[in-house]
């Protein structure tokens, strides 16, 4: 007689039930993942934000000891098209204090493959609102109070990703 090869009916219900007890268990820590994902997008894009306020006022401050001292389309920062205000933070470049000029600092001082931003509600991943403080509030998770805060008199970012 040959010897069966193969699981009986008892070993493969004991896998099933295990693997079943084991996905309970997991299930609830990956679910958990999306939220975390949105709030490191936050984290993560406000301090882009906030890097790139940093470099355009070193890049005025240096320009400044240089005897340049214009505060439009500050020289050596990216395409040269970023307006600073009399302290060297970034400011709009064709309006000011509304969220259309929030728009352009956003836009000039995160380039390349930045985040999308809008002035009014829409299809993007921030929406700006603000006169002096600048509010980014994060879209893509369905209306949260996550938000990115830019205040245009101190260069001050302030993150709110929870």
């Amino acid at each position: 007689m040959q010897k069966q090869k193969g699981f009986t009916l008892i070993e493969l219900v004991v896998v099933i039930v295990i693997l079943g007890v084991l996905a309970a268990v997991a299930l609830p820590r990956f679910m958990d993942a999306t939220e975390d994902a949105h709030t490191a997008a936050v984290k993560g894009t406000g301090g882009a934000l906030a890097a790139g306020v940093a470099l355009v006022h070193s890049q005025w401050e240096l320009n400044k000891a240089k005897g340049t001292t214009g505060n439009t389309n500050v020289t050596g920062f990216g395409d040269g098209t970023v307006d600073v205000s009399a302290g060297g933070w970034p400011i709009g470049t064709s309006t000011s204090g509304d969220a259309a000029a929030c728009v352009e600092i956003w836009k000039g001082v995160l380039q390349g493959s930045a985040p999308s931003v809008v002035a009014t509600s829409g299809t993007a991943d921030y929406v700006a609102t603000g006169t002096t403080t600048c509010t980014y509030g994060y879209s893509l998770d369905g209306g949260s109070t996550r938000s990115i805060q830019y205040d245009t008199a101190t260069g001050v970012v302030t993150v709110d990703a929870n």
